[in-house]
């Protein structure tokens, strides 16, 4: 899927199911949650902590997708086009970074 195609894609989902976007801030805060169950896996599944009989069955690939959801919804009701923040993004990260990680000995 193309992320023109997502972000109509969640619009139309708000608008079919979820009535209306909730407020920026509320969406906001739902990001805060879904990023800190991500990072529960993380930190459970893939680091030190030991992982809760509960969180065993928590699908990473799904909660990732909840926030990428949420951020989308944001995106929309703010007027951010997706795909050109993105493309921005990279030519920043090239300029300023392109070259960098390259010599970082901790990488090798």
């Amino acid at each position: 899927m193309e992320i023109t195609d997502l972000q109509k894609n969640v619009d139309t989902w708000i608008k079919k199911h979820g009535v209306r976007y909730f407020d920026e801030l509320t969406n906001t805060t739902i990001l805060m949650e879904e990023v800190g169950e991500v990072a529960r896996i993380m930190a459970r599944r893939y680091g030190e902590q030991s992982e809760k009989e509960s969180d065993k069955n928590k699908d990473l690939g799904d909660e990732i997708a909840d926030v990428i959801f949420v951020l989308t919804c944001i995106a929309n009701q703010t007027g951010i086009n997706l795909e050109e923040a993105i493309a921005k993004n990279f030519e920043k990260k090239t300029k300023r970074d392109g070259e960098r990680h390259k010599g970082n000995e901790k990488l090798r």
